[in-house]
């Protein structure tokens, strides 16, 4: 990891990660079965040694934020499983959603911010969540790049998964 990584997650260990949707998807369907994560349509560009990584990143934080947005979009990502595996996955979703440090933004909030009509609902949420309380890890190009410029602190997963990089 760069020295810019490690510092990001001291400074942010204690007060949180917020994860975006298909990071977040990615840890539920390998906390469900490591194994369809390059079986399952919405997780393939990922690899089960990704998940290793988001596991080991995942741990260093004592929160794992999220909002309701990001869970609805998990919840319809998710629903894309066949069965039945669907079912059984929907029970280790639920037991897992029980850990995460949920924060509600107001749409109406969201929908004021300059970034909206680019963005959209759950990513101005991000932004309206993140500014000076959490470290966002996302995978998302256009949501990195809104939130680097805006100075908010922020982590591309894809960044993370280059060749060479150290695990945390």
């Amino acid at each position: 990891m760069t020295d810019s990584v490690l510092r990001s997650i001291q400074r942010y260990h204690s007060r949180g990660v917020l994860v975006d949707t298909n990071i977040l998807l990615l840890h539920f369907v390998g906390s469900y079965d490591r194994e369809l994560i390059p079986r399952f349509k919405r997780t393939r560009t990922y690899t089960v040694e990704d998940y290793d990584l988001l596991s080991r990143l995942l741990s260093q934080f004592e929160r794992i934020v999220t909002t309701p947005n990001i869970l609805t979009e998990v919840n319809s990502l998710s629903s894309q499983l066949g069965e039945p595996a669907k079912e059984q996955y929907f029970k280790v979703f639920a037991r897992g959603i029980d850990t995460l440090d949920e924060k509600y933004v107001e749409s109406a909030t969201a929908a004021q911010l300059e970034q909206f009509p680019r963005l959209g609902l759950t990513d101005s949420g991000i932004v309206h969540l993140a500014k000076g309380n959490y470290l966002v890890l996302t995978d998302d190009f256009r949501l990195y790049g809104v939130l680097e410029h805006l100075g908010i602190d922020v982590l591309n997963f894809n960044h993370l998964r280059l060749p060479g990089w150290i695990g945390v």
